[in-house]
């Protein structure tokens, strides 16, 4: 399934993921502490890479101190995240072909945005967030801790699991070094994991 695909398949329930999902306050509290944690270590520009309907972007943004930009395959997210937030820059576009400049970006949040990537076009997008980052930028990657590669059946379409050790593997030739990654299980959901990795300088 390509990116265009994965958009499409968004584009057809962004309203109903949008109502459910759409703001900080209707995500776990544990993610909004990792997403805010890391973003503290960050003090240049920041990229939400498959920002959805736009509420990490927006979360990102809030201090005022960083211009955080959100990029996504779903045109309906993009207009969605355009009329609920005003301050952070949204564009549609392919996370394997990013709509900047290489070295332009201090920080990448991939939240859950991989997961429905076939796993052998995922180094395509380490790629792109390799050409992004300026040496020394950080990526936050959060995905469903699982048998890596292996596919269920997600609401939307089709998704994969990962290990934080599978991706490390990933990144690793992309001159990423893995910092720290946790993984846990909330009651009633599917096993999820978090790694943040630094690109070499």
């Amino acid at each position: 399934m390509t990116t265009v695909d994965v958009g499409a398949a968004y584009d057809e329930r962004a309203d109903e993921y949008t109502e459910l999902l759409g703001t900080v306050d209707q995500m776990a509290r544990q993610d909004r502490a990792t997403i805010e944690r890391w973003q503290a270590g960050i003090d240049g520009r920041i990229l939400d890479a498959g920002c959805g309907p736009g509420h990490w972007t927006e979360l990102l943004s809030q201090d005022g101190t960083r211009t955080v930009m959100g990029v996504d395959a779903s045109a309906r997210f993009i207009s969605a995240a355009r009329r609920n937030f005003s301050h952070p820059a949204f564009s549609r576009g392919d996370l394997a072909a990013l709509p900047m400049g290489s070295g332009s970006v201090d920080g990448i949040l991939s939240w859950y945005s991989i997961i429905h990537t076939p796993p052998a076009a995922v180094p395509t997008i380490i790629g792109e967030f390799a050409r992004v980052l300026a040496p020394g930028g950080s990526v936050l990657l959060g995905f469903f801790d699982g048998e890596p590669g292996a596919a269920f059946d997600h609401a939307v379409t089709t998704a994969y699991y990962w290990s934080a050790e599978a991706l490390g593997a990933l990144l690793t030739p992309f001159g990423f070094v893995v910092e720290r990654s946790s993984a846990r299980q909330d009651p009633g959901v599917r096993r999820q994991g978090d790694l943040t990795a630094k690109l070499a300088a």
